[in-house]
């Protein structure tokens, strides 16, 4: 009885080296933090959440351990904002909306508009607050998600995250390979490329608006770039999330729910402003290679899928 009390007592504590290594990522965070994108209250948020889940208990050590994932994702987005990718290549505006038009334009009048201004002059109350609220959905649900699958299945929490942490790296390479402009930075600017342009709302603010809210605009303010409209991982992460909840045969009311908000982002991207239905496309495609080679390799890369089944034993 006391060998296994003791036992467990030793589950529990941390060890020293555990403590010093997560002292060390969490100084070191803060320090590279404020070089390349100075101080925010942020910072001191997501260590303190990550410190108290890891020392709290056993479970919240796994939790935590788990969603580091989410965080290396979070960090890197973050970190997005000293390296602006118009510093490596030409930002596309003028091409992207000729090519919006071409393929979706909608004839009005004498006119040819993209998808995007046709949405402009027939907004309806109902469909912005519709598309605030697909749009408030795009981060919580991914991590909803993980959690639950957290507590259900460890391997499927550990390959979905996996996956959706690639489908964020291949999104960024396009981003810097192909830096674009968002549809309303041309409703605002034209053609002409003005740097350090800050984060617009767009059409999303008849929804702050319609409340009396400040929500969209906050959010807005912390985006990492302009300029990374192609591909919008906005319509990438509910297509994730839709298959894995396909890929294990969740409830056909879950799957409902799923595949209503992944079309209603979609739908919001381009309602809003926020992106042109190529952007919703290549975020579509990103979100399937992303996908499809997260699965080539876990079946064709031995080291990989070793790799992939310790991180899994280590959290349960």
């Amino acid at each position: 009885m006391s060998t296994t009390t003791a036992a467990a007592g030793e589950k529990k504590r941390v060890s020293r080296k555990e403590m010093l290594v997560l002292a060390a990522l969490s100084v070191g965070y803060l320090l590279l933090s404020y070089l390349l994108v100075g101080f925010k209250t942020d910072q001191l948020v997501l260590i303190g959440l990550a410190n108290v889940l890891y020392f709290a208990t056993p479970v919240t050590r796994k939790f935590i351990t788990g969603f580091s994932i989410f965080i290396v994702f979070w960090v890197l987005y973050d970190y997005m904002k000293a390296f602006p990718n118009y510093w490596f290549n030409a930002v596309h505006i003028e091409d992207l909306y000729h090519a919006e038009k071409a393929v979706f334009g909608i004839q009005s009048g004498d006119a040819v508009l993209t998808p995007n201004e046709w949405w402009q002059l027939h907004s309806h109350t109902f469909l912005d607050v519709l598309s605030g609220i697909f749009y408030l959905s795009w981060v919580p649900v991914p991590l909803a998600f993980a959690g639950f699958l957290f507590f259900w299945n460890r391997q499927q929490f550990v390959y979905f995250s996996l996956t959706f942490l690639l489908v964020n790296l291949l999104g960024f390479v396009v981003y810097y390979l192909y830096p674009a402009a968002p549809p309303w930075y041309v409703q605002l600017h034209g053609f002409e490329f003005i740097p350090k342009t800050p984060g617009n709302t767009a059409g999303l603010v008849r929804f702050d608006d319609f409340f009396g809210i400040t929500v969209f605009h906050s959010l807005y303010a912390k985006g990492s770039n302009v300029f990374a409209a192609m591909p919008s991982l906005h319509s990438a992460y509910p297509l994730i999330v839709l298959y894995y909840a396909l890929r294990n045969k969740l409830g056909l009311l879950a799957k409902g729910i799923f595949t209503l908000i992944t079309f209603g982002i979609w739908f919001a991207a381009v309602y809003t402003s926020h992106h042109y239905v190529l952007d919703v496309l290549a975020g579509i495609v990103c979100a399937t290679c992303g996908i499809l080679l997260f699965n080539w390799l876990v079946r064709r890369n031995g080291t990989v899928s070793k790799a992939i089944g310790q991180f899994v034993t280590a959290i349960r």
